[in-house]
This record gives structure tokens, sequence and C-alpha cells, in this order.
């Protein structure tokens, strides 16, 4: 008989004692009654009664703990003991319920036979080691000496590369290290090899945290042996290990791991639906990121105690997608689903919160918002995503920006809801809002001062639409929150949002992104924060007026600014009057342009040297429509004088623009070409596409009508004109474009295209509704002169 036989019989045996012991004595007790008289025997029944009783109470305590440490070594045999070939006993402890996952196992085992060292990587929690076990139960024929089995992660805590060799060298019967040493290690690693070389042998090491645990064992021996790891993806950084990667179950192999897991609990309700035809459960498995746990844990629960698909699938969304700053009811569910989330428990307190934070946002994020967000230094942020990211919890995006990886996204709310209180979430938002409002001010400021390229046309340091263009996605989403969220959210915090808006509505208008911009006002407007606050409704009815004039509705851009008069304050009226004053200029209606743009320079303040430079400008415009050239040129004059201290090209160009008209009507020709040459120089360090038409056009008008000599250079200054603005919508200033490109053609000899430039310039003013555009534009058709 062998000492193994006889060590499990050995407890055996002692139980049996002990209970027969206790029968014993209840059996002499008795006898002892019957000899003695009936004091006596009461007395030692009494006595010896309640000894038999302990007895035998301690011969079964003895038998249940006995046998639980006899289970226990068994498994311990089970996972680092040699099993002979040939032996019944088990090798390896098989995967239960390993469902899914088709053909994985086999890939494993197809791997290894070419292969010495074949490592199963993927995130923890996804597989990984019932895949392993799984590949070394299948070909365990292969390996006649057998198999040793060894757990890196026992009792949740990782194995150091010393603890490792010393565990398989007392399973083999070698010398452990004598210390953690490198050399030390190598030498046990070294001795351990001699041992496995020439052997038929599987050594499997499960849960493998780090390179460092098993790389003393590589390369394994060159003959026979072969070595299978399971752990994370650093694995497949070592030399000589082929690594296999295991990603999460499709979403057929998770629905089919959540109606086995119900099908095999015991306690199940009867007449279940079908999991696998339900759209629900699909919908449930995504949401939990086809985690293999969770989804089976879920599946079990959901066929124990009879909760209906459509209802888990409803608690979880409820959980995942409910506003951060809003407060539910908890809920079993999703508490069940975050519990059994092993990789995020595995994971360090501060990495758990970056990532938990990092679901606040739908799109990626840079490492200074990362940091702002998390409220931690950028080298701390560093070590953190470099954590997250070796756990598959992230992943990277274009300029350095990371996010939660997709399909995780639902499981990080749901973390993040039942981990934090709505303080902690509320604030970690208003840290984000502060953090994009300051950086979209600051860069709106650099955008109009600087005109983004200086002009020696070198981009600035810090380039402002570079800037915008990277972080566009995310200041649209952090504006555009759900309808009713700004009001429930602290007053600072709706400050920095409104800010933010301000802030990436002067960028869209920049960009000439129309649609965005509108949006935007849009989603201000609808906000019940506008409702309460008229100066944040005044805004956005300003900014929808200038929007629509943009658009050239000045109908539309009159009943917004209208109203946005109404609502704002002393100095945001001063603004909505001049627009509307410009937008009533649009229409024709001179008068009351006049009297809006009058009323909007006498309520700026006198400190606001930016905003009264608009003013005489908007004025000056006005003037010119009316007629009155000399006030027009003294109020021109005096904004381009206001403008060029202040460094706004664009605004300086303007008003030279409107210059270039005052002196050609009075006949102060010299003048009309300094100033348009001038306002050209500016207007190519600025870019505006939209204005530079506008003085190219009022150039090419003045050059023709005092040097018609130089046709040819009009020609080409108004030919740049229209390209430009046929980018756009056709409009008057398209029309007009054409019909003094016609007279430069007719100047230089074309009759024929400058009729074409004619007909469409007709067609254009009309659709525009420019009555005055489509009547010269006929007079020219029909051989009229027409004025100089």
């Amino acid at each position: 008989m062998s000492p193994s036989v006889r060590s499990d019989r050995r407890p055996r045996l002692v139980s049996l004692l002990l209970a027969v012991g206790g029968v014993a004595g209840a059996g002499a007790s008795a006898l002892l009654g019957n000899i003695t008289g009936n004091l006596l025997s009461e007395l030692s029944v009494a006595v010896l009664g309640s000894a038999s009783l302990g007895l035998a109470v301690l011969g079964i305590t003895a038998s249940f703990v006995v046998e639980w440490r006899r289970r226990q070594r068994g498994q311990l045999a089970d996972e680092e003991n040699l099993a002979p070939a040939g032996s019944s006993a088990p090798t390896l402890p098989w995967p239960g319920r390993y469902i899914g996952r088709r053909g994985q196992a086999e890939a494993v085992v197809d791997r290894l036979a070419p292969e010495h060292a074949v490592a199963v990587v993927g995130r923890r929690g996804v597989g990984t080691s019932s895949c392993a076990r799984q590949a070394a139960n299948l070909c365990r024929d292969d390996f006649r000496d057998g198999q040793y089995y060894l757990d890196l992660r026992r009792d949740g805590r990782a194995r150091s590369p010393r603890e490792v060799l010393s565990a398989l060298a007392r399973v083999l019967g070698t010398r452990p290290p004598r210390s953690g040493r490198a050399d030390d290690l190598a030498e046990a690693a070294d001795e351990l090899r001699g041992e496995l070389d020439g052997r038929k042998v599987l050594l499997v090491l499960d849960n493998v945290d780090s390179p460092a645990q098993v790389r003393p064992l590589l390369p394994p021996t060159a003959r026979t042996c072969r070595l299978l790891l399971a752990g994370t993806g650093r694995l497949a950084d070592l030399d000589g290990v082929v690594a296999h990667s295991l990603l999460e179950p499709e979403v057929d192999d998770a629905v089919e791991m959540f109606a086995a897991a119900g099908a095999a609990t015991p306690l199940a309700r009867p007449h279940r639906p079908d999991p696998r035809t339900d759209p629900a459960v699909r919908a449930i498995v995504e949401l939990c990121g086809r985690q293999p746990r969770t989804v089976t844990e879920l599946g079990r629960r959901t066929a124990q105690h009879g909760w209906r698909h459509s209802d888990v699938l409803h608690s979880l969304r409820r959980a995942a997608d409910t506003p951060p700053h809003q407060r539910i009811a908890g809920s079993p569910v999703a508490g069940l689903v975050t519990a059994r989330d092993t990789a995020y428990h595995a994971l360090s307190g501060e990495a758990r919160r970056l990532w938990r934070l990092l679901s606040l946002s739908s799109v990626p994020l840079d490492r200074p918002t990362i940091a702002a967000l998390a409220r931690r230094r950028p080298d701390r942020v560093a070590v953190l995503l470099d954590e997250l990211a070796d756990g598959a919890f992230v992943v990277g995006a274009r300029g350095d920006r990371y996010e939660v990886r997709p399909l995780l996204a639902g499981y990080a709310r749901m973390h993040l809801r039942e981990a934090g209180s709505v303080r902690h979430r509320v604030s970690a938002q208003a840290r984000l809002t502060r953090h994009l409002a300051r950086g979209a001010e600051r860069h709106m400021a650099a955008l109009a001062v600087a005109g983004v390229i200086d002009r020696d046309r070198r981009l600035l340091d810090d380039d402002p639409y570079s800037w915008f263009d990277l972080h566009q996605e995310l200041l649209m989403a952090v504006v555009k929150v759900p309808a009713g969220a700004v009001e429930t959210l602290p007053r600072r915090v709706r400050d920095w949002w409104f800010r933010l808006a301000v802030a990436l509505c002067g960028w869209l208008a920049h960009a000439e992104r129309l649609d965005e911009w509108e949006e935007v006002c849009q989603t201000v407007l609808a906000n019940p924060t506008a409702q309460d606050r008229p100066e944040i409704a005044g805004w956005a009815h300003n900014e929808l007026g200038v929007l629509r004039r943009r658009r050239h509705d000045p109908h539309g851009a009159v009943a917004a600014l209208s109203l946005a008069v109404a609502g704002r304050g002393r100095r945001g009226t001063a603004q909505a009057r001049m627009n509307l004053g410009l937008a009533l200029l649009d229409l024709g209606r001179l008068d009351e342009a006049v009297e809006q743009l009058e009323l909007s320079r006498r309520h700026r303040a006198r400190a606001d040297r930016a905003g009264n430079a608009l003013s005489d400008l908007a004025l000056g415009a006005a003037r010119l429509a009316r007629g009155e050239l000399d006030s027009a040129k003294d109020l021109l004059v005096r904004a381009a004088d206001r403008f060029r201290p202040l460094g706004d090209s664009r605004g300086y160009a303007a008003a030279l623009t409107n210059l270039v008209l005052v002196y050609s009507a009075l006949g102060e020709h010299l003048d009309a070409g300094q100033a348009w040459q001038a306002a050209l120089r500016e207007y190519e360090s600025v870019i505006d596409p939209t204005h530079r038409a506008t003085a190219l056009l009022n150039a090419g008008a003045a050059l023709l009508s005092v040097a018609p000599g130089q046709a040819r250079q009009a020609y080409g200054l108004l030919a740049e004109s229209r390209r430009l603005r046929e980018q756009g919508r056709p409009n008057a200033g398209l029309g007009r474009t054409l019909l003094h490109l016609g007279d430069a053609a007719a100047a230089l000899g074309d009759d024929d295209e400058a009729r074409r430039h004619w007909v469409d310039a007709a067609t254009i003013c009309e659709a525009a509704g420019d009555s005055d555009g489509q009547q010269a534009a006929d007079a020219r058709l029909a051989g009229e002169p027409h004025p100089e």
C-alpha cells in the first residue's frame, strides 16, 4: 500500500474511533446503571452520559475537520503535485461551464506543439485561466510524464519570483532559491530545468500578474518540456513566449454564457423564456461589457429570482445612462454587476477613481484635462494611465488623449454611480468645465488679438486653431448637456458652463461653422437657466441675430436682435443695438439703422475702446449708405485710428475697406488707392475670407472708376473676390462682384464674357433680394450707360 493511500485512510480511521468511543461510553453508562442501585444508576447515567455525548460530538466535529483538511490537501495535490502517466488522479482543475470561446482552447493546444512557451493573455476576468486549463486538459495525453499547475495569485496576493520557484522546487524535489537575488533565482531555475529536461511535462502557471514572476523560468528546456502561462498582456513582451490574445467573447457567446448559467441553476424558476431569443439579453451582455464573470453571475441570479430580462435591462440602463448629477435609488442589479468586476477591483484605489472620472466624458481627454479632472499632478496621471492601459480599461486617441474603452463605457458609469456620491460627481464636472472654459477663453483671446498668424506668417507657439480643432468634440459635448441639467448644478458650475458656451460660439463664428454655432445657441436658449437670467437669453438671441445676418437673412436677424435688445444689460444692449442697426441697414431701413447705431454708441462705456471702435465703424457705414460722406469719413477715420492701437487687424481692415468707397465718392482717388492697398495688406495676416472678398470688391470697383486703363488689375482683384465668395452660399455680395467683373471684362473689350457676368449678376441679385444690383445688371444688359 502506498504512503499516499495510508495518509488518506488515517484521518478516516481516527474519526471512526472517536465516534465509536462516544457510542461505547454510552453503552458503559447503561451497563453500570443495571449493576448499581437506582440512586447510583441515575448518578452514573448523568455523569457518564454527558461524557459520552461530548465524545460523540467531538468525534463528529473531528470527522468534519479532518475531511475538510483532506479535501484541502487533495486540492493542493491537484495544483502542485505531479501525477504520473496513467494515474486516475486529476492533473489539473477542470474549468466548469466553459461556455463559448469556440476554438480558443484548441488554438492554444496547436501552438503548444511547436512552441516551448505559450501565454494566454488578456485583461483580468476575461477567461484566460479557464482557457489555459481547458487547453492543458485537452492535451494531457501528450505529456506522459505529467503536468504541473501553480496558481501565482493564491488568496488574492501575487507571488514573488522567489515564491514561485520555491513552490515548484517543493513539487519537483529540487533546492529552493536561498534569497530573492537574481543569481540565486537563476541557480534555482537552472536546477529546475535540469530536473525537467528530457521529460514530457507541461508546466501551467496561472494568474501571472507580472513578467518578473516567470522570467527566471525562461527559456524552458529546449526539448520536450512545455510552459503554458495565463495572465496579463505584458507577458507578450517576454522573449521566447508566443502570445495567444483572448478578448471578450462575442455577443452570441456571451448570450450563451448567460443562458447556460441560468439553465444550470438548481433553483431556477420554471417556464422561463429562452434568453437566446430575447433581444433584451443581447443588450444586457453588451451593457455589462461582455465580461464572462459578470454575465454568468447575472444569468444565474436572473434565473434564480425569476427576474424579467426587460426589468434587468431597464435597471442597468437607468444606472448607466442617468446623468451623474441626478440622484436615483440604488439598484441591486447594478450592485451585482459592479461587485463581479474582478479586473476593476484589482486596480489601485487611485486608478479606480481615475477610471470612474473618465466616464464623465464621452470623448477622449488629453493629459492636462485629465489632471484637472482628477486633481492630480501630471506625472501621477501618467502612472495611473499606464496602469489603466495595461489592464485594457482605456484606449488612446489622436493628440495623446485617452478615453474609456467603448465596450466598458456603461460599466464605468455604473461604477461611478455605485462608488461615489452626487457631491463628488458634481465637483468633478465643475473641475472639467472650469478647465475647458479657461482654456477656450485664453485661446479665443489669442485668436482675436493675434489673428492666429503674425505678420511674418509664423505660427504662434500655442496655436488656437490647433487647440480648438483638438478639443472641439469635447467642448460641444460639455456645452450640450442634457435638458434640465444645468439648473441642478451649483452656481459656479453654471457660470463656467455659460462662459464656455460664449467662448465656443466665438470660435465657431470665427471658423464659419454656422450650423454648430446655431446648435449651441439653441441649446443655451432651451435651458431653463436662460429663462431665469435674461442676460443669458439676450446673449443667445444676439448670437442668433448675427448668425442669421451672416446667412443673409436680415428679417430673421432683426427679429432675433430685437429680443436681444429687450433682454441684455447696458453694455450688452449696446452690442445688440449695433447688430440690430446693421441688420436694418441690410434691409435698407437707413433711418432706423442710424437711430439704433447712435443709441449703441451712446451706451458704450468710455473705457470700452474696442466697442466704441465697432460703433464708429458701423455708424460710418450707415452714414455712407445715406450719402452723408463727410460724416462717414470722420467716423471711419476715427474707427481706424482706434482699431490700430488695439492690434485688431480685422477691424482696421474693415474701416479701410469702407474708406475706399468714401474716398472714391469724394473724388479723392489717391487716398482711395492707398486705403484699398493697406486693407489688402491687413487681410493677408487675417484668416477672414468674407471680409477680404469685400475689400477686393471695393478695390476693384474703385480702380475701375478712377483708372479705366488699369482694368486688367481690377479684373484680377474682382476675380479673386468671386473665388472667395463662391466658397459660400450665393448672396448679394457675389452678385455685385459679378456686376463689376462684367464691367472689367467690357473695359477689356470682351463683350461676350461681360454679358455672361451681367446675366449671372442679375440672377443672383434677384435671388438675394438686392433690387438695386438687379436693376444695374439689367440696365447694362439693355445697353444703357452706367455711371463711372
